[in-house]
């Protein structure tokens, strides 16, 4: 958080990718040891509150303030906090809805983090007063995916008994991981981000096929 509002943003980011491997790494043993109770759940979702939510939000901060157009009231960057007050929205409701056991419903907020710490890397890319109004839509845009009511697929697999059946049932993910893998090699570490962008994508295309019963998860 102080690196992003200090303006070095890049170097966030890779914080908050780090931030996601460990995310990753607590859930995975936590379920590899048994090891659930109330106490860490809350404890996991303050963790994400602060790496996905408030550290994000600084990186749009500094951004906006960074890239202020002339005319744009002074007050404009603060409006990137909004991220964290829906981030920290949806991690209670995942805490107290009992239908994302196995997927999730909304924008899950290591996700929304990673498309964010994209930004910092388009600054060579393009035009700054285009990011600038890039980075400002970002955030009503993630607001709402963060808590609206998309049925969007998990990353966690279960062995099956058949690679055909592997595939069906996961070709959500596997499509993921090749839009993903394409992205970063044509991309860089942007394309990490392009690839959460994919993820909201897929799951758009692939909760009519959820609802319909003709694909499940």
């Amino acid at each position: 958080m102080v690196l992003a509002i200090e303006g070095d943003t890049a170097t966030a980011a890779y914080f908050i990718f780090a931030a996601a491997v460990f995310d990753f790494c607590d859930g995975f043993a936590a379920r590899l040891l048994n090891a659930r109770s109330q106490l860490g759940l809350q404890l996991d979702s303050l963790a994400d509150a602060l790496s996905f939510g408030a550290a994000p939000s600084a990186m749009i901060y500094s951004l906006l303030r960074q890239g202020l157009p002339d005319g744009w009231p002074v007050f404009a960057p603060f409006l990137a906090f909004l991220i964290v007050v829906f981030s920290a929205l949806r991690l209670a409701k995942f805490n107290i809805d009992e239908r994302q056991s196995e997927s999730f419903i909304g924008l899950p907020t290591p996700a929304c983090a990673l498309i964010i710490c994209g930004l910092p890397f388009m600054q060579n890319r393009i035009d700054g007063e285009i990011l600038f109004y890039l980075t400002a839509a970002l955030i009503p845009i993630l607001s709402f995916l963060l808590i609206c009511e998309l049925p969007m697929f998990s990353l966690k697999i279960k062995k099956q008994n058949s690679f055909s059946a592997f595939a069906r049932k996961y070709l959500p993910q596997i499509l993921l991981l090749i839009f993903t893998a394409t992205f970063l090699i044509l991309f860089g570490i942007l394309g990490l981000s392009l690839g959460i962008a994919s993820y909201i994508l897929l799951s758009a295309v692939f909760a009519r096929f959820l609802k319909s019963g003709k694909c499940r998860n």
